[in-house]
């Protein structure tokens, strides 16, 4: 009876405790189970208070397993060394001035990864540790992030390989036989060569692009842009390399807003949409560029690329966007769409696709006039 007493006191003070290590979550009307990262809290004897749901699943401990159990019991961590976690950090008897554990890799037995972290409560600096917080999340996240790393890398490695390949094949050959050519077939190997660079340069830049947009740091030079002219050129630019005139159909409706944008950038934008126009759409290409009401009813101006082509699938719009898409298989990194949408929303505008009324992709940027503030 003494025995079960005893069982009893100790089962009601670690309700009580529990309670009082997530008062505050209970304060602010959030149960510890609904946070969406593993929560562990342990007090001054080293023995589990609060197991959260979501620790639970992370670990595949059951919570009525972990809750009351020695730490080490509860999570018996090990570092990528074999070596035992809680042992090496020693929370309750290390130096007095550590104040927690940043977030590691750790392994949990069968090899289950986890991403823990740590917090030393103290009552006072380097005083006794009365709490330790523990948070755990799954490594999914990182894996996803490390698996977009490791496809980015081979489709780069992908890509320089053939041009690099030829400029190093044709200048090889005209370094070790120049006097055998005429001037027609250097002139040939010379021009292969030449675009064979501009593709590597082309290459080189959208990394460039993608690692400012991803770290948030991609610079705009705002300048006055006249859209309208803007796709006059790149219209040019595909008449002048084979495409027929009477592919292209403009309408520019007027008046337009003073556009204030980075011209680089939006020449960038109006060049990828076309040439995917061209490349994976049919029949006539339709841009049209007409004044539209921006994010929070700025002033703004629109511009629609549209085909008439078979269109996106329906199932593919939602990834139009993203890093390596491919329409067709007609070549591409599958990285331009998704460098477009990281330009237009540095601009404070927004980008859309669907099906245009050729039943081909449409995709319609808006861009607020982001005019500077002494001319507002």
């Amino acid at each position: 009876m003494a025995v079960a007493a005893r069982s009893t006191s100790t089962q009601a003070q670690g309700h009580s405790a529990l309670w009082r290590a997530s008062d505050g979550l209970q304060d602010a009307g959030i149960d510890p189970d609904d946070l969406p990262d593993g929560l562990v809290v342990v007090d001054e004897s080293g023995r589990v208070i609060c197991f959260n749901a979501a620790a639970a699943r992370i670990t595949a401990v059951p919570k009525a397993t972990a809750l009351g159990a020695p730490l080490e019991t509860a999570l018996p961590l090990e570092d990528l060394k074999g070596r035992r976690w809680w042992t090496l950090t020693d929370p309750f008897g290390g130096l007095a001035t550590r104040r927690g554990q940043p977030e590691r890799n750790l392994l949990l037995p069968g090899g289950r990864e986890v991403l823990v972290s740590a917090r030393y409560v103290r009552e006072y600096p380097t005083g006794p540790v009365r709490r330790l917080v523990v948070s755990l999340r799954g490594t999914e996240a990182r894996r996803r992030t490390e698996l977009s790393h490791a496809e980015l890398i081979a489709t780069v490695a992908h890509e320089l390989r053939s041009p690099l390949t030829s400029v190093k094949g044709f200048t090889a050959t005209l370094l070790a036989k120049w006097e055998r050519f005429t001037d027609d077939q250097k002139r040939l190997m010379l021009e292969t060569v030449d675009a064979d660079a501009n593709r590597v340069t082309r290459l080189i830049a959208e990394l460039l692009d993608i690692s400012r947009i991803d770290s948030g740091r991609l610079e705009l030079r705002r300048q006055p842009v006249d859209v309208g002219a803007a796709v006059g050129r790149h219209i040019q630019a595909h008449i002048a390399s084979g495409q027929v005139p009477d592919r292209f159909l403009v309408r520019i409706r007027q008046p337009l807003p003073d556009l204030w944008a980075d011209p680089d950038k939006i020449d960038q934008v109006l060049g990828n949409l076309l040439e995917n126009a061209v490349r994976h759409g049919e029949g006539t290409v339709t841009i049209e560029v007409a004044a539209a009401p921006a994010k929070n009813d700025e002033k703004g101006t629109a511009v629609t690329v549209s085909d008439e082509g078979p269109g996106i699938p329906e199932e593919s719009l939602g990834r139009v966007f993203t890093r390596f898409w491919r329409g067709s298989k007609r070549g591409g990194t599958g990285l331009g769409l998704y460098i477009v949408k990281g330009i237009v929303e540095a601009h404070g505008g927004t980008i859309t696709v669907g099906r245009g009324p050729g039943g081909g992709a449409e995709f319609r940027f808006i861009l607020p006039v982001g005019a500077p503030a002494y001319l507002s």
